[in-house]
C-alpha cells in the first residue's frame, strides 16, 4: 500500500527501540515505517501528505485509562470551565459576565476540574461572592465530590426553600432562621450534589452533538487520542448513548472512546448486568468506539467515595454476597470489570471475593482491575497480581492531596498511591484523571503530578522513590492505558502495526522545567492518519471549525481549560479560547461529615455519581 502521511524533521518517542526516531509513515491508518528522515522521506509518492514536524517532539496519542467523557460531552457547551483559572478573581469575573449572557431558563454551571489550592487566593468563593456575581441567574458550583454552592436564584429554581423538607441523603445548610444558605453538603453522599445538578434544564438533542463534538476536539487540544468511558451516575445504558452513536455512525469522532457500563440502581445491579450481557458484549464495535466491560460501579456497597476532609468509610456486610454475585455473573460472561476503590480495607474484602469466585470459575487472563487505589497495600498489590488485575491511576490526590495530609499526615500520603511498587510487582497500571467532576481532563497535569509528586497548589507529597521519571510517565499515559481496554497490542506506541495516533507537542516533554509540564498542548494531534486538531505553524492542516451552540454556551467565550497569559507579569491570568469561534467561605469540617456512614449509599436515592 502506498504511503498516505509523512511526518519528518522532528523528535519522535516512540515507546519502543530505538526511543526516538526523525520520522514516521502512516498507512491506511497505522504505522508502517520509523526511522530517520532520508529514510522514510524515500518512502513519499505523488499522493503523499508530507508534513514537516519543525523539530518539535511528537509522542504516542495520549489514552486516559478513566475519564467520563460521554456523560462530560453531552453537558460540555452548559458548563464554565475553571480549569486552569489562576485566581479566584478571575473565576467569579467569569462567572459574572457568563450570568448576564444566561438567559432564563437557564444555568451558570462550574462542574469540576478546579481546586481552591489552584486560586492566587488559596480559598474557596463565598456564597456572598457568588450572589454578588450573579443575583438573578441560577449558578451551581460543584466543588470536588463534598459540596456544592448555589446562589439565591438556583435555590428558588430548584425549590429548596424554609419550608423544605430535609433532603433524604445529604444536608441544604440552613441560617439561624431555617433559610437555606445555598450550601449543600454531600452528607452520607454525593447525591444531593447531582441529584440537584439534574433538576437544571439540558441541552436540545442537536446542542449535544456540537457539545460532544467541541468536549472531544478540547481533548485532542492536549493530544489525547483515546479514552476510556468509565460510566457515571445519570449515565444509563443505553439511552445517553444516543448522541454518541450518531457521532459514531456519521463518522465525526475525533476520539477513541472504549466504554465501561455502570449500575445506576442500588438492589438491582445484578439485574442491570444480566441485561446488559445479552444486549451486547466487550468488544462489540470498532477500533474507534467500543464496549470495554462493566464499571466502574459493580455493586453500591463496594462503592467507598473519597473524601479527605472526613474518616475512612467502612462498608456494609452485605458487600460480599452483592458483589459476588455481579462478580460471578461477569466472568461466566467474560466480560472484563473495573471497581471503585479508594481504601485499602475495601481492596481487601473485594480481593476476598474475587478470589472465592476465581476459585470456583477461574477469571483466566480476563482483564479486570481497580480503580484508584491510593491506599492500597502491598500485600494487596501482590494479590491483584496473583489474579491477572490491574490498577488505573488518577491524579485525584493533586487536587485534594492537601485534604489528605490535613487529615493522615504527611508520612502516610507518601504511597498514596504506591505506583512504583506497582510498577515492581509486574502490574499493569494505566494513568488517567477521572475527569470532570475532580480532577481536569488536562492530561498534562496528570504527568506533572506523576513525575514531580505535587499537587497542583504545590505540595510536594511524595519522595523520589515513588516519582516516576517522565518517560516512564508517558509509558503510563499511552501504552500502560491500552492493557486496560484490551489492546496493548494496538496502540500505545509509535511503531509499524500500531494506530497512527500521536501529538505534536508545544514544548519539549522531557526536557522542560517541571512547572512547564502543566502549560503544554498539542499542536497537531492525529487519530488513525487523520488531522483531528492543527494550531500554530500547522493551523493550515486543521479541520473545519466547529460552531458552538447555543449562542450564549459559555464555550463560545470562554473555550475549556483556560490559557495562562504569561505576558502579564505578576497579575491573575485570564481565560481565553483559542480553539473555537473566536456567605460561605470553606465550611468547617465540622459542616463537612461527608459522605459519614457510607453504610447509607442509595438511601433515598434513584442515581449515584463518580
Amino acid at each position: 500500500m502506498s504511503v498516505d502521511t509523512i511526518v519528518h524533521n522532528a523528535k519522535i518517542a516512540t515507546n519502543g527501540v530505538p526511543s526516538f526516531v526523525e520520522a514516521i509513515a502512516i498507512t491506511g491508518g497505522k504505522i508502517s515505517a520509523v526511522g530517520k528522515d532520508e529514510e522514510i522521506l524515500r518512502l513519499r509518492e505523488p499522493e503523499t501528505q508530507v508534513i514537516n514536524g519543525e523539530r518539535r517532539t511528537v509522542i504516542p496519542g495520549l489514552n486516559d485509562s478513566h475519564m467520563h467523557p460521554i456523560r462530560g460531552g453531552l453537558n460540555y457547551n452548559m458548563e464554565l470551565r475553571w480549569d486552569g483559572v489562576a485566581s479566584l478573581a478571575d473565576a467569579l469575573r467569569m462567572l459574572k459576565e457568563q450570568a448576564a449572557r444566561t438567559p432564563a431558563p437557564q444555568w451558570v454551571r462550574v462542574v469540576g476540574g478546579w481546586t481552591e489550592f489552584q486560586f492566587a487566593e488559596r480559598r474557596m468563593p463565598t456564597l456572598d461572592e457568588i450572589n454578588a456575581a450573579a443575583p438573578d441567574t441560577p449558578v451551581f458550583v460543584l466543588h470536588l465530590y463534598d459540596r456544592a454552592l448555589l446562589n439565591a436564584a438556583a435555590l428558588r429554581a430548584v425549590g429548596y426553600g424554609k419550608d423544605s423538607p430535609e433532603f433524604p441523603a445529604g444536608e441544604v445548610q440552613r441560617d439561624s432562621r431555617g433559610n437555606p444558605t445555598g450550601l449543600l453538603i454531600a452528607k452520607p453522599n454525593a447525591n444531593i450534589l447531582y441529584s440537584t445538578l439534574a433538576m437544571g434544564p439540558k441541552l436540545s438533542r442537536e446542542d449535544q452533538l456540537t457539545s460532544s463534538r467541541l468536549f472531544f476536539r478540547e481533548l485532542n487540544r492536549f493530544g489525547l487520542t483515546s479514552v476510556i468511558d468509565a460510566g457515571g451516575g445519570f449515565q444509563n445504558y443505553p439511552d445517553d448513548y444516543g448522541v454518541v452513536n450518531e457521532l459514531h455512525r456519521n463518522g465525526e469522532l475525533s476520539i477513541r472512546l472504549a466504554y465501561n457500563l455502570f449500575t445506576q440502581k442500588p438492589k438491582q445491579e445484578l439485574s442491570d448486568f444480566q441485561n446488559w450481557t445479552k444486549m451486547t458484549k466487550p468488544g462489540a464495535g470498532d477500533d474507534f468506539y467500543r464496549v470495554n466491560g462493566a464499571g466502574e460501579n459493580l455493586v453500591f456497597t463496594a462503592a467507598d467515595f473519597e473524601d479527605f476532609l472526613q474518616p475512612r468509610p467502612d462498608m456494609l456486610p452485605v458487600m460480599e454476597s452483592e458483589l459476588k454475585g455481579v462478580v460471578r455473573h461477569l466472568v461466566e460472561n467474560r466480560w472484563p470489570f473495573r471497581l471503585h476503590a479508594t481504601y485499602n480495607e475495601t481492596i481487601g474484602r473485594a480481593l476476598n471475593v474475587y478470589e472465592e469466585v476465581n476459585r470456583e470459575i477461574p477469571f483466566d487472563g480476563l482483564h479486570w482491575f481497580f480503580d484508584h487505589c491510593e491506599t492500597i497495600s502491598d500485600r494487596n498489590i501482590e494479590r491483584v497480581k496473583a489474579l491477572g488485575g490491574g490498577i488505573a491511576v488518577q491524579n485525584r490526590m493533586a487536587f485534594q492531596g492537601e485534604y489528605f495530609v490535613e487529615r493522615y499526615g504527611a508520612q502516610q500520603a507518601k504511597r498514596t498511591p504506591p505506583i512504583r511498587r506497582m510498577l515492581e510487582l509486574g502490574v499493569p497500571v494505566g494513568a488517567g484523571t477521572d475527569a470532570t467532576r475532580v480532577s481536569s481532563y488536562n492530561p498534562y497535569l496528570s504527568l506533572y503530578w506523576l513525575a514531580t509528586g505535587k499537587t497542583i497548589g504545590g505540595l510536594s507529597l511524595y519522595p523520589e522513590e515513588n516519582r516516576l521519571d517522565r518517560e516512564e510517565a508517558l509509558k503510563l499515559y499511552t501504552m500502560g492505558s491500552s492493557w486496560f481496554s484490551t489492546e496493548d497490542a494496538e496502540k500505545g506506541a509509535l511503531a509499524p502495526g500500531q494506530l497512527a495516533d500521536l501529538a505534536v507537542l508545544s514544548a519539549d516533554y522531557f526536557s522542560i522545567p517541571d512547572e512547564e509540564i502543566k502549560q503544554l498542548e498539542a499542536v497537531l494531534t492525529i487519530v488513525g492518519g487523520e488531522i483531528v486538531y492543527a494550531t500554530e505553524e500547522f493551523s493550515k492542516l486543521a479541520p473545519p471549525t466547529l460552531p458552538v451552540s447555543p449562542s450564549w454556551s459559555p464555550v463560545k467565550k470562554y473555550g475549556g481549560y483556560a490559557k495562562p497569559q504569561p505576558e502579564v507579569v505578576g497579575a491573575s491570568h485570564s481565560a481565553s479560547c483559542s480553539h473555537i469561534e473566536n456567605s460561605t467561605a470553606r465550611p468547617a469540617k465540622s459542616h463537612l461529615q461527608v459522605f459519614g456512614d457510607l453504610g447509607l449509599w442509595g438511601l433515598g436515592c434513584d442515581c449515584f455519581a463518580f
